[in-house]
């Protein structure tokens, strides 16, 4: 078998064979496909496409590649969630701990934050003491023990999928559909669970701004997890709006245990509770009404905090910043970013939110750069609200002092207002199953 005889039949726009594809992940990986070789075959997909076996077949071989995560010795129902990656998004924060409540386990390994948006584990690493990174075996005792693990990705977790990205990343290919279904699904069957509920993300904040585009990512990656024989559904969610009001890392704790106490923001709060719901409705089958009333059940009789406070104890955290909110660092400085104008705000650029974040230290460009856990934004007032002269938009809070201005300028350019309101957004658009 060449790669050359593979490259030509898809650039004609031909299917490839189950034993074409797994030898160019294989090749690829291992290293004796060269980039250009590879990177012509990506090319050709983009053009071409791949039909759902092939990209299934390209998926399952992605996740192959590495270490396939064996559930089985976890007692109980497994479930994941993965966010296709948002501003504000915090909410496995909040789900994972509220559906471990109701007694489903999730083993969830979860990413760090790159460009604008943020990272679970970044969140997590913000409280004192917590360890993002645990041996499997004590994985899977703390699932078994208290139903509820929430680490990083393991390194040799879909290694095809890092090296395909990154050469996606340079050639231009990174917006093909069948390449992004595999890549964030390769990850989500090595992982292991058997229940998985995607939260496709639309809006000016998502990669998918347009809602028919992020309907045909969600029906295929649902498609495909189906043919990999795994329990999954889909769930289109808003991120023309930041979740929530705080974006940054210990602030983000701080608003997820605010919904946890059933004391959070609506729209985050709402969500959450629409994801944590068909998580449980995957795992029993049971009414949507009656899974999301114990949802709700487990917000307001506090056993999804105290879940959440068990997993801090359990991965080393200090659980005195979840009881006591106020220890948390505070940034040397921060600053109020006032109306112009009244009016309405009539739309947010939510992908220009989260670089103002980046820019006041809350996030990373770059792999290799630091985060300021303190360091982010507080949203005062959203799209659709009224708003008068002088009033705050939001508050910056940073520890660099000579970044402030330029945030503020940006953060301004980032919100429209308007004389009139804009029509109501959903929350949720639809459920793909």
């Amino acid at each position: 078998m060449r790669m050359y005889d593979i490259i030509q039949q898809k650039r004609d726009g031909l299917v490839l064979s189950d034993e074409q594809i797994r030898y160019f992940v294989k090749g690829y990986t291992e290293g004796s496909v060269p980039d250009y070789q590879a990177a012509a075959l990506l090319m050709a997909i983009y053009f071409h496409g791949m039909n759902d076996h092939e990209t299934t077949t390209l998926t399952l071989a992605m996740a192959e590649s590495g270490e396939l995560i064996d559930l089985s010795s976890i007692k109980g129902i497994t479930v994941d969630k993965h966010s296709t990656g948002g501003v504000g998004d915090k909410t496995s924060l909040i789900i994972a701990p509220c559906v471990a409540a109701l007694g489903y386990k999730v083993a969830k390994m979860s990413g760090r934050g790159l460009g604008h948006t943020g990272g679970t584990v970044d969140k997590l690493e913000s409280i004192p003491g917590y360890r993002t990174s645990l041996d499997k075996q004590e994985f899977f005792d703390n699932v078994n023990k208290i139903g509820i693990a929430l680490v990083g990705q393991s390194g040799n977790l879909a290694p095809a999928d890092k090296k395909i990205y990154a050469l996606r990343d340079v050639t231009a290919t990174v917006g093909s559909l069948p390449l992004i279904v595999s890549s964030i699904m390769s990850k989500k069957i090595a992982a292991g669970s058997q229940n998985i509920l995607l939260d496709v993300k639309v809006g000016t904040g998502s990669f998918t701004p347009d809602l028919k585009d992020a309907v045909k990512l969600a029906e295929k990656m649902v498609e495909v997890g189906k043919l990999a024989g795994r329990n999954i559904a889909a769930l289109i969610t808003n991120m023309d709006v930041p979740l929530g009001k705080a974006i940054g890392n210990s602030m983000e704790i701080k608003e997820a245990c605010e919904v946890l106490k059933n004391q959070g923001p609506c729209d985050l709060t709402e969500v959450c509770v629409e994801l944590s719901t068909y998580m449980v409705w995957l795992c029993t089958n049971d009414s949507y009404e009656k899974c999301k009333s114990r949802v709700v059940e487990s917000l307001k009789n506090g056993t999804a905090f105290n879940k959440f406070r068990d997993l801090v104890i359990q991965q080393g955290g200090d659980v005195r910043y979840i009881d006591n909110l106020d220890l948390f660092e505070k940034t040397a400085f921060s600053y109020d970013v006032l109306a112009l104008e009244d009016g309405f705000i009539y739309s947010m650029n939510t992908t220009a939110i989260g670089e103002v974040s980046l820019m006041l230290g809350a996030g990373r460009e770059k792999k290799e750069d630091s985060i300021d856990y303190s360091a982010g934004i507080y949203i005062h007032a959203k799209t659709g609200d009224k708003i008068k002269r002088g009033q705050v938009l939001a508050t910056l809070y940073t520890n660099r002092k000579g970044i402030l201005s330029e945030a503020e300028n940006e953060y301004k350019k980032a919100v429209k207002i308007s004389k009139s309101a804009p029509n109501e957004q959903k929350l949720i658009y639809q459920l793909v199953k």
